[in-house]
């Protein structure tokens, strides 16, 4: 009998599995969005640059993004691509993002609209390009939270929009031709507002 219920067991097991894989969906999509960063800087970069106004240099820049998962009629898990570079005041710097997701869903209305929300961890590049200082390139982490709104358009393709905050650590160095190392920025953290689209497979 406890054989017998051990293979019940096991194949009930393996058919929630199997229904539940099944039941996912694969999908890829595309994001643009616009990245504000909260850039920290070291006191001696603030002396020897003058003070230099880095939280202007990723202001409201464009941001593209590629990104590919899996989703179910819950919720959904997906990995991120997102590239971001912009200058200002002579100074340049470029933002990578290599991260992954887990949202949960809320149907609204007919069930074409969900809200969603959920967590994000993962990978953040900051390179320091800025002419006249040698280049300079860190990986940190990256930990936030996301949420929005997706519309499905078709039973195959949606639209989303949302917002996405991020808590990092990459740090680089900033060092003049010629010269020592002029002090350090760290990326404190990173907000970005984005418009996707999903095709769901």
């Amino acid at each position: 009998m406890k054989f017998t219920l051990t293979k019940l067991a096991l194949a009930s097991t393996l058919a929630f599995g199997t229904a539940m894989a099944q039941a996912a969906d694969n999908f890829v999509g595309l994001t643009w969005g616009q990245t504000d960063n909260n850039i920290q800087k070291s006191s001696a970069l603030n002396s020897n640059l003058d003070n230099p106004s880095l939280d202007k240099v990723i202001n409201d820049s464009s941001t593209w993004g590629v990104r590919a998962g899996q989703q179910t009629a819950d919720g959904r898990y997906y990995a991120t691509y997102e590239n971001v570079s912009d200058s200002a005041n002579g100074f340049k710097l470029r933002q990578q993002n290599l991260l992954g997701s887990y949202d949960l869903f809320l149907p609204i209305g007919d069930y074409n609209t969900k809200l969603f929300g959920g967590a994000t961890a993962g990978l953040v590049k900051l390179d320091q390009e800025s002419r006249g200082f040698s280049r300079d390139s860190d990986i940190g982490y990256a930990i936030g939270l996301q949420a929005g709104v997706i519309q499905d358009i078709t039973a195959n393709t949606s639209v989303e929009g949302g917002y996405r905050y991020l808590r990092t650590n990459a740090s680089t160095e900033m060092s003049p031709h010629g010269a020592g190392k002029a002090g350090s920025l760290d990326l404190h953290s990173s907000s970005q507002l984005y418009l996707g689209a999903n095709y769901k497979f």
